[in-house]
């Protein structure tokens, strides 16, 4: 028998806590938890697709982040002092709660250079952090292996319905892929995983506060985790619109608040490869869309807006494609943006 939100709550202690739903994100299931007075907390269920162990991970972040004097939402321990509890095979989760404002997209380039300060600090709040991961997310920047899982997808299902509307975009992305330039070793460090503007809070003024949804913490090449926020936060039209186009100016933006915040930290390599990053990921995430279209098993997708998985991926491959030749066309100014920022 599954056990009720409020139920789950006697956990922590919290007996006549109200609940009200979040509506925030699409991954795990939350709640806003209050008691008497302001004090407020946050219930999550943690999906599926995420081992528990993952709690250990963030734990030993968010006190390295404490004792760094970084804000960050923290598990609070049960009263037996368990940092989740089990039930019917899924995990729940009690953190504290942060007040602040959360974006999905940006327009204004003040927001997005707050959005890179605040990511800056975070990494550079991590970088002596000794903790081996215990959730590991392989494979998740794996730009080959999606690569070629798109090229075996074009071969296997010619036969698919879906193929010819497909096929153009799918060889269109393996092109633009031929042509990026070699990515260097960069060292591995300490990452959020899915830096996007809806995992940031933000104060009523709009200054960054923290990071939220930290359940893709991981250890991985730095070029990589900011490509995959500059793809973002860089792109005012978002994943699914029409007219997708990267926005110089809000690169700029985002790189001055990074560089400030990170200073002379990063590597020469590091700085150099921010914009190569952005668009090795803009085409990974394309070719990963192009290949849903033809094996139908992984994207969620918007019902209200699209008549089926494939066509909505269609579409967000398309976007991708589309924004990662945005790029191309702006690559040396925004390598100048990049040399100029340090």
């Amino acid at each position: 028998m599954v056990t009720g939100p409020d139920e789950l709550l006697m956990h922590w202690g919290f007996a006549g806590a109200s609940l009200d739903p979040v509506k925030v994100g699409l991954i795990n299931e939350t709640w806003q938890v209050s008691l008497e007075g302001p004090v407020r907390y946050t219930l999550q269920r943690l999906n599926r697709i995420f081992d528990p162990v993952v709690h250990e991970d963030i734990h030993a972040v968010t006190e390295h982040l404490r004792r760094r004097g970084m804000p960050t939402p923290q598990l609070l321990p049960t009263i037996d002092g368990r940092l989740w509890v089990m039930d019917d095979g899924q995990a729940w989760r009690v953190l504290t709660w942060v007040d602040g404002k959360v974006f999905s997209r940006a327009n204004d380039p003040r927001l997005v250079r707050e959005a890179g300060g605040l990511l800056g600090r975070f990494h550079r709040a991590l970088r002596d952090l000794d903790h081996g991961f215990r959730s590991r997310r392989l494979g998740v920047h794996d730009t080959s292996r999606h690569l070629k899982k798109l090229a075996d997808a074009l071969d296997d299902h010619r036969a698919k319905p879906e193929f010819d509307a497909v096929a153009p975009v799918g060889y269109a992305i393996l092109e633009a892929a031929r042509a990026l330039p070699r990515m260097p070793e960069t060292p591995s460090r300490v990452v959020h995983g899915d830096p996007k503007l809806a995992n940031m809070v933000f104060t009523a003024e709009g200054r960054g506060r923290c990071l939220i949804d930290l359940d893709t913490l991981a250890r991985m090449a730095l070029p990589l985790e900011m490509g995959d926020a500059l793809r973002s936060w860089c792109n005012p039209a978002g994943e699914d619109d029409d007219g997708p186009a990267f926005n110089l100016t809000l690169f700029e933006a985002a790189i001055t608040g990074y560089a400030e915040a990170t200073g002379d930290w990063l590597t020469t390599d590091e700085r150099g490869v921010l914009f190569l990053g952005a668009r090795t990921i803009a085409l990974e995430l394309a070719s990963r869309f192009a290949a849903d279209v033809l094996i139908d098993d992984y994207f969620g997708w918007d019902e209200t807006r699209f008549a089926s998985r494939p066509a909505h991926n269609l579409v967000r491959a398309r976007c991708q494609l589309r924004l990662a030749e945005s790029m191309a066309e702006q690559a040396g100014p925004a390598e100048r943006i990049l040399s100029r920022a340090w």
